[in-house]
């Protein structure tokens, strides 16, 4: 097994500054539009960038949530491995509003329909975006694409993107993995 740095903590740094300037060009104060962060990985990303719109752009409107996508998922029972759920926490009104899933890696497309069935559980949005930190772009098995996206990266199936960061996994960094 190989792997191979895609990128590095001040590459990330660099890509989420970017990620939130992109945010804010198009949602300007966040009245109407709320970030949620696709549960497991997606929650690292969507708080790091909440971070960064609320301290260093001085968004002051930002509203946060989790959403958890196990049971929506179509492979769910499918696999010998049990699927464990996390948790879901949307404090807030989804309708009317507009969405913007946070995900780590867009790989099959699958998570974020997972996703798009899981929300209308708590109303109609006005518009729903996606933003990944990478876009795996030759792997969609659904027609998905991020509105906005950290890197593009080209890897085949037997290829594994690795997202760590520091609040979880001592460092933040981007790995691709060849088993």
């Amino acid at each position: 097994m190989s792997q191979k740095v895609l990128l590095n903590a001040k590459e990330v740094n660099i890509i989420l500054h970017r990620l939130a300037c992109q945010l804010i060009e198009n949602h300007g104060d966040f009245s109407e539009t709320v970030l949620i962060g696709i549960q497991p990985r997606g929650k690292f990303l969507a708080n790091r960038l909440a971070k960064i719109l609320k301290e260093d752009y001085r968004i002051k409107n930002i509203q946060l949530g989790y959403l958890d996508i196990t049971f929506f998922r179509d492979d769910f029972r499918r696999g010998e491995k049990t699927l464990e759920a996390n948790t879901t926490e949307i404090n807030f009104l989804v309708e009317d509003k507009n969405i913007v899933f946070i995900d780590d890696v867009l790989y099959t497309g699958r998570s974020i329909r997972a996703a798009l069935t899981a929300i209308q559980s708590f109303g109609r949005p006005n518009e729903i975006e996606l933003l990944t930190l990478i876009d795996r772009r030759f792997s969609r098995h659904l027609p998905i694409q991020p509105n906005y996206r950290g890197r593009q990266v080209d890897s085949i199936n037997k290829e594994k993107v690795k997202v760590l960061w520091k609040e979880n996994d001592g460092e933040d960094a981007v790995y691709l993995i060849n088993n």
